[in-house]
């Protein structure tokens, strides 16, 4: 699975690039070379892409869709294990939960296909009036034409289908630019599609590591829909140069904060809160960061933590056994350990981890009590590292959850209905959770973030209804008299 050549896919012609190389982030060993675009080629794709959706020769119909759709479903299935190791190959994510993230994927196309089949307009009531008299109305969906979408690392098959597959099923011509840490699943996923029978040109994959040419693409007023997974800080600022009119998803990070109550169980619930933290080593953005607990209870939760925590296998995530896996690149690594060691010595405990495990993982940390004011509380961490503290009051502890940053998804654990459904009206999240940890996650629930944490709803049924538009029909006959 070495020495890759990784190209655009796209019907321009791209010769004499520049290569940059791609390394496994485990074991820092080549997997192959990543062919770049440059400015010159901008034009030329978003041209394909704009004639897709205008010109009728090359539009896909429903039924087409749908086949195609299925066919890759029936592709990926039968490659699954293939994908899980690009998966764990160039994003370090352990084999376990690679297997898990192709499953999803499947099941992210099972569920396009059934978006198509329930897309549909209404009737607009008329004759209600002397001027809606013989008069009929309704409505029916239309594609909102050429999508770009510009992915984050840490799902490198998933997120692609978040984004590529609800825009196939809507019809609308995509450019998907991936990560340049993990470009080789999207680059053979887009092979698949096209192996299932999508016109090679519908969805056309670049890569570029010249910041210029991400601002010409999201810039271009030929991009009907702009969909961006990664960081509030360029998140924000792409959102800024988008051509008058053009829609856009943004899905960033947050703090994801868990409150624990005294009167809940929570021996039961310390391994879903492990998985919570450090799943993908703690490389997600909706990984729990910080765990807030009654003040009775903390010093058993935190001594339950620990012992679990030195349960998990750090190490290959090419081994089926292996728990947690390293962080994407070296300077990933440096920065949080910068975090965490500014943390310790500003007043935080260290309860375990708190250094590197090896030169491309860091070990599952547990702090206590960081100053609120230090770094680690004020940005997302993105890395295998939680913080705990107590509280005494319910009221307290949605204090210190609250973040005026981020605002992604929040926790309670409880077994009073009233401290539940407080914190619900209380939390600044899109989702709160009763009893389930801020990482949890099924495909067709609305997924995001308010306030610096994004714009705009994730999820493939609601990536599939932001693609389309209700267009109106008026018809006008004295026949029409009901």
């Amino acid at each position: 699975m070495t020495n890759r050549i990784i190209k655009n896919i796209t019907t321009v012609k791209v010769k004499n690039l520049q290569k940059v190389p791609l390394y496994s982030p485990w074991n820092m060993k080549k997997i192959g070379d990543i062919e770049c675009i440059d400015e010159r080629h901008v034009d030329a794709i978003l041209k394909v892409s704009d004639d897709f959706f205008n010109n009728t020769k090359h539009q896909i119909n429903k039924t087409d869709r749908l086949e195609i759709l299925k066919k890759s479903k029936s592709l990926l299935s039968k490659r699954s294990f293939e994908f899980a190791k690009f998966i764990s190959l160039e994003g370090g994510k352990p084999l376990k939960d690679s297997k898990i993230e192709v499953e999803r994927a499947i099941n992210g196309i099972e569920l396009a296909i059934e978006c198509i089949k329930k897309s549909y307009g209404k009737e607009i009531p008329m004759n209600l009036n002397a001027s809606s008299k013989n008069k009929m109305a309704f409505t029916k969906q239309f594609p909102i034409g050429p999508v770009l979408a510009i992915s984050a690392f840490n799902h490198p098959l998933n997120l692609i289908i978040h984004q590529v597959i609800p825009a196939v099923a809507a019809g609308c011509p995509i450019i998907i630019k991936p990560s340049l840490d993990t470009p080789l699943t999207c680059y053979e996923f887009i092979k698949l599609l096209i192996n299932a029978g999508l016109p090679n040109g519908f969805c056309q994959m670049v890569n570029t590591n010249n910041n210029n040419i991400t601002k010409k693409f999201v810039s271009d007023n030929r991009i009907s829909f702009f969909s961006f997974i990664g960081s509030s800080e360029v998140g924000w600022k792409l959102k800024s140069i988008l051509s008058p009119g053009t829609k856009c998803a943004l899905e960033h990070g947050g703090i994801a904060p868990v409150i624990i109550d005294k009167n809940y169980n929570f021996k039961k619930i310390i391994p879903s809160i492990i998985k919570g933290s450090f799943y993908h080593a703690g490389q997600v953005c909706v990984s729990i960061q910080k765990v807030i607990v009654h003040e009775d209870i903390i010093d058993d939760f935190i001594s339950n933590m620990k012992k679990h925590v030195k349960k998990i296998i750090v190490g290959d995530p090419n081994k089926i056994n292996t728990d947690v896996g390293p962080l994407i690149r070296k300077n990933a690594l440096i920065r949080v350990d910068s975090i965490v060691q500014k943390a310790i010595k500003n007043g935080a405990k260290l309860i375990c981890g708190g250094k590197f495990f090896n030169n491309t993982c860091y070990e599952c940390t547990i702090l206590k009590d960081p100053n609120e004011k230090d770094e680690i509380n004020n940005i997302e961490i993105f890395g295998p590292v939680i913080c705990i503290y107590s509280y005494k009051t319910i009221n307290d502890a949605i204090k210190k959850a609250n973040h005026k940053k981020y605002a992604f998804q929040s926790s309670v654990y409880t077994s009073d209905i009233d401290t539940a459904m407080l914190c619900y009206e209380k939390l600044e999240a899109k989702s709160i959770f009763i009893n389930e940890q801020t990482a949890f996650r099924v495909d067709w629930m609305p997924f995001g973030g308010i306030k610096h944490s994004g714009e705009g709803v994730g999820g493939i049924e609601y990536t599939y209804f932001d693609l389309l538009y209700d267009k109106l029909m008026v018809i006008s006959s004295d026949k029409i008299t009901k």
